[in-house]
């Protein structure tokens, strides 16, 4: 999922001090999972702009904010009120707020969250990275993503700096590899492993902007 955090009322308070009327559309996708895209995130946001003299003509929850096409046909039903506002305000990821950039040409769009990571929830709103997208999977052979859990992305690690399974950056982590040798060992794929030595990291496979369509 798409890890967001919304950003500081002083900030979103700077973007949006020249408008008076707003529109806000939430996401019920990984937005709401992080609780910054939900109902109770946008009825925070609507009392916090009302506190601040300004009003908000509406409000809607896309089902999910970066699919274009059904974004675009749900905003369709709410079109009065959001002619109304000045403004749009957008509690989503990035993606999701460049949806609702494209449909509105003549209006600003202010994003409310800051997107951080890829990542899992272990517990209820507790997240952690676990994926950079970085174009290239190697999880079929170390089990985790060394890319993303590992500071200098080593491949063939671990470097020579960790020390008593700890990371040379980061000494309150395990190292990726001493993690992904733990798993490595639990499968009894070792060997295997030392048969499928990974080369230098393709990087220009992560290049941006990147897009994918689907083969006809």
């Amino acid at each position: 999922m798409i890890v967001t955090k919304r950003k500081q009322l002083d900030e979103i308070a700077a973007y949006i001090d020249s408008y008076k009327k707003f529109f806000l559309i939430g996401c019920y996708e990984c937005a709401s999972l992080c609780g910054t895209g939900d109902e109770v995130a946008i009825m925070t946001l609507k009392d916090w702009l009302h506190k601040e003299g300004k009003s908000v003509t509406g409000w809607f929850i896309a089902k999910t904010g970066c699919q274009i096409l059904g974004t675009k046909k749900e905003i369709s039903a709410y079109r009065e009120l959001i002619d109304e506002a000045e403004c749009i305000m957008v509690l989503s990821c990035g993606a999701g707020t460049q949806t609702l950039v494209e449909f509105f040409d003549g209006k600003p769009v202010i994003p409310v969250n800051d997107t951080l990571f890829i990542g899992n929830m272990r517990r209820f709103r507790d997240f952690e990275e676990r994926c950079r997208a970085c174009g290239e999977c190697f999880l079929a052979i170390t089990g985790v993503c060394v890319v993303t859990l590992c500071p200098k992305s080593m491949l063939n690690g671990p470097c020579g700096g960790y020390k008593d399974g700890k990371c040379e950056v980061n000494k309150e982590r395990k190292c990726a590899w001493i993690i992904a040798f733990s798993i490595l060992e639990r499968k009894n794929l070792v060997e295997k492993f030392y048969e499928s030595l990974l080369g230098p990291k393709d990087w220009s496979k992560a290049n941006s902007p990147r897009t994918l369509a689907r083969e006809k």
